[in-house]
């Protein structure tokens, strides 16, 4: 029945009447809302409006439809992608908005400093019934092992 249920999803895109957007408008229109308000530099206004935009692009996506067959069909190729790239970007975002500290690549304007707190906790992401689940658990203790491995590599 699992194999059943993925396959007709995976194939829905075909079926699909409307074909007023297209899998590549979605994933367009998704990469440059990520590049300017969850890139390389990022501050909690710009996150807090990429939220609803994808739950937009969701809904964008699970209307657009696709032409052609299954033989090397690139439409077919992202409409399959958007999935995956909207939960990722849902998992970026939220993780992101729960750091409030700078370091590493990750840079927040309104949090310019390292916060040694964060420093002791790992960032958990899951997906369960649908929604975005993110939590702070602490660090598991570095073993001495991988502490001089740390320090040879300073």
């Amino acid at each position: 029945a699992e194999v059943e249920a993925t396959a007709k999803h995976a194939l829905y895109p075909f079926e699909r009447e409307s074909h007023e957007d297209n899998p590549f408008r979605v994933q367009h229109d998704l990469q440059q809302s990520m590049h300017a308000l969850v890139g390389i530099v990022r501050n909690e206004a710009e996150m807090q409006s990429v939220l609803p935009k994808l739950e937009e692009f969701k809904a964008r996506s699970e209307k657009s439809a696709i032409t052609g067959n299954r033989d090397f069909n690139p439409g077919w190729h992202t409409a399959l992608d958007l999935d995956h790239l909207l939960t990722i970007s849902e998992a970026i975002t939220k993780s992101a908005l729960l750091r409030k500290e700078s370091r590493g690549g990750h840079f927040r304007e309104d949090f310019p400093d390292k916060d040694g707190q964060q420093a002791q906790v790992n960032t958990v992401i899951s997906k369960r019934d649908g929604e975005m689940h993110v939590e702070q658990q602490p660090k598991v203790a570095t073993t001495a092992d991988q502490q001089a491995i740390i320090e040879e590599m300073k």
